[in-house]
């Protein structure tokens, strides 16, 4: 049986000099899907790039706020702590803004 806290390890405070990476920690990884944790610090994803996966997500902010853009969507969806999205495979999307601090904590499970 595995086990684990969601908020363990998260770096909360960073020296002032640091350029913060987004955090990937997988959770659980099975055959047929992966449970992920996502730490961002003010990220996005890069000008004119688009996420389009070969599996299925669904991505539920847990602390913090996002802004997640779907192709062919007029606006961008803000998303706060419970705010949840099932994003279909190859449907296009995109992170237009994460909040700072705190820093935004994102479960998402990738899934067939």
């Amino acid at each position: 049986m595995e086990h684990g806290r969601l908020f363990e390890a998260i770096r909360e405070v960073l020296p002032a000099d640091a350029e913060p990476e987004e955090e990937f920690t997988d959770l659980l990884r099975r055959d047929a899907f992966r449970i992920e944790r996502i730490v961002s610090r003010g990220h996005a994803s890069p000008p004119d790039f688009w996420y389009d996966q070969d599996q299925h997500e669904w991505v539920m902010v847990v602390q913090g706020r996002a802004g997640l853009r779907i192709e062919g969507e007029d606006e961008t969806r803000a998303l706060g702590p419970g705010d949840w999205v099932d994003v279909p495979a190859r449907v296009r999307h995109r992170v237009e803004w994460t909040q700072e601090d705190p820093p935004t904590v994102w479960l998402a499970i990738h899934y067939r």
